[in-house]
């Protein structure tokens, strides 16, 4: 009797949903079964009206990342809540990463719309680009307390494709607008290393305060002498008001 091929075994491995090419964050063992559930639930008239699926399961992975954290979310289980099979999310994110990037967008067009208001509120007060620096650093930290599944994911680029799905359009302009007032503190600087050197150390701050080792180490849990201190580090001493 002859041996199987190695087609042979590519064959059997797409059928029974076990290539091990499936890539991080695919859900193991898709089997025929839901094959065959997705593309039934894919034909027109066997999925709610387009996109409702789509907008559907990102709002439920909103859900549960804020409830349960980025290590929740699971294709299987944002099928599951939002009630359809575990094969139906694959129509509209055919990997995990994809669907992880339309959940953390999300997150970053709410982080943005803050930061206008907050602009907004600047440009009545004429705030000047160091008071503008704080408030966005009130602004940044106070999310991060507020929203910490969401965002631990937005920032998790090794769980994300950010060249996709338009995540790029929605990050990447916060720090350009970071980068931007620090260009006008510090003129004739590099604005860009500035800028990512006071945000890696708020990023740092955030983290250790949720993780409870800031006060450990320090005796308090109190971010503004820390945000002073980083801002001073980074931008120079504030000028004296008067």
């Amino acid at each position: 009797m002859s041996q199987p091929s190695p087609q042979d075994h590519a064959r059997a491995r797409h059928h029974s949903g076990t290539d091990a090419d499936a890539g991080p964050g695919v859900d193991a063992g898709t089997d025929a079964r839901a094959e065959v559930e997705a593309e039934a639930e894919a034909r027109p008239g066997a999925e709610e009206k387009g996109d409702g699926l789509r907008e559907r399961l990102v709002r439920t992975g909103v859900a549960l990342v804020d409830a349960e954290g980025a290590q929740a979310l699971t294709l299987r289980e944002i099928a599951r809540r939002a009630g359809v099979s575990h094969g139906a999310p694959r129509r509209w994110f055919p990997t995990h990463l994809d669907l992880l990037s339309a959940i953390a967008r999300e997150g970053f067009a709410e982080l943005a719309a803050r930061v206008a208001e907050a602009d907004r509120e600047a440009d009545r007060t004429d705030a000047g680009p160091r008071e503008r620096v704080e408030t966005l650093t009130r602004v940044y930290l106070g999310y991060a307390a507020e929203r910490r599944g969401m965002y631990e994911l937005m920032f998790r680029h090794d769980l994300l494709e950010s060249g996709r799905l338009g995540l790029r359009e929605t990050s990447l302009p916060l720090f350009a607008r970071l980068a931007a007032l620090v260009a006008e503190l510090r003129p004739g600087t590099d604005a860009v290393t500035a800028a990512g050197a006071l945000w890696a150390n708020l990023h740092g701050l955030a983290q250790l305060r949720h993780w409870g080792s800031l006060s450990l180490a320090t005796g308090s849990d109190d971010p503004a002498p820390f945000v002073r201190a980083a801002l001073d580090a980074h931008l120079g001493p504030a000028e004296p008001t008067r």
